[in-house]
């Protein structure tokens, strides 16, 4: 009989990854041996585990009990374990890190190779996405999020404060002539996003509080501000976004920021993201710990604006 523990493990990575053959390769292990310990859960619970069809592969109700319970008890070795071993000076082994898609690759991704030189034995799994990801049931160890936390299980530490800007290029600007109250956005040609927690697409609010809002008329709603920001530097219209992304743009001139009768909306904290535990994990740790150092006091991308 397969052991249970294991087989706990590779349900909780076949929920994970959607499918049979993923979790196998992770583990190292045939399709036939995850299968194996999958049935062996099923035929000690008496229950099925997974919905199975040709195209998808989805948890029952009894399924994402299991999963919760399972994931639990899981958290719960490790801490034990890393309990024995907090001594340890050298974190190790896999940290599964999401972040979003253009901070990423902007003031992430550069710091990673820095990051392994530090601390080699640590395998980073980098995630990217725009829609927030769920830390617990998606099996991520640490996310990055930009937004106020609302009240949660979840420990957060802040990392930077991110500054939104309203700007367009100067070829957009001197065809359309440059706004100078919110109020006159809604004649313009605006580009919006559409994964925004902070102001809606085709409402774009401003004032310290966001106290403010008004209507505009975008000819381009995407849910990648890479893509928006690439149609506002073509001048095709008045993007909204945070500086991080836009800040080589503004210091070359190549985008330039409106100053209009209210304020935009005030900096959103982002946040490092991560499931509360006895014991935080040391590669956990140390990767909070090195983004920080990078990002505070002031953050890379706020350096030298015009």
């Amino acid at each position: 009989m397969p052991d249970r523990l294991t087989s706990m493990h590779i349900f909780a990575r076949v929920a994970a990854l959607g499918s049979f053959a993923a979790a196998g390769r992770e583990a190292g292990m045939s399709q036939t041996m995850v299968t194996r310990h999958i049935a062996s859960l099923e035929s000690r619970l008496g229950s099925a585990l997974f919905h199975r069809s040709t195209r998808r592969l989805s948890l029952t109700e009894a399924g994402r009990i299991f999963l919760d319970g399972s994931q639990r008890i899981l958290n719960d070795l490790e801490e034990v374990e890393q309990s024995v071993s907090a001594q340890r000076s050298e974190p190790r082994g896999c940290l599964r890190l999401n972040a979003p898609v253009s901070f990423a690759v902007r003031h992430l991704a550069p710091l990673l190779p820095e990051f392994h030189r530090l601390y080699p034995h640590v395998q980073i799994e980098l995630g990217l996405n725009d829609r927030e990801v769920d830390l617990i049931e998606e099996g991520w160890d640490l996310t990055l999020r930009i937004k106020r936390m609302a009240s949660s299980t979840l420990k957060a530490r802040k990392l930077a404060n991110i500054r939104f800007t309203v700007c367009a290029s100067p070829e957009y600007l001197e065809r359309a002539g440059t706004p100078r109250t919110i109020a006159e956005l809604s004649e313009h040609t605006c580009l919006g996003y559409t994964l925004s927690t902070i102001t809606s697409a085709t409402r774009w609010v401003f004032g310290a509080k966001g106290t403010h809002s008004v209507p505009v008329q975008c000819s381009l709603l995407a849910n990648n501000g890479d893509v928006l920001r690439e149609a506002a530097l073509a001048g095709q219209g008045i993007i909204y976004q945070p500086v991080f992304m836009l800040a080589d743009e503004l210091r070359r001139g190549r985008l330039v920021c409106l100053t209009l009768d209210q304020p935009v909306i005030d900096p959103a904290p982002l946040h490092a993201v991560y499931a509360p535990a006895t014991v935080t994990p040391l590669k956990v740790r140390v990767m909070i710990d090195f983004l920080a150092g990078h990002y505070l006091p002031q953050p890379p991308w706020e350096i030298d604006l015009p």
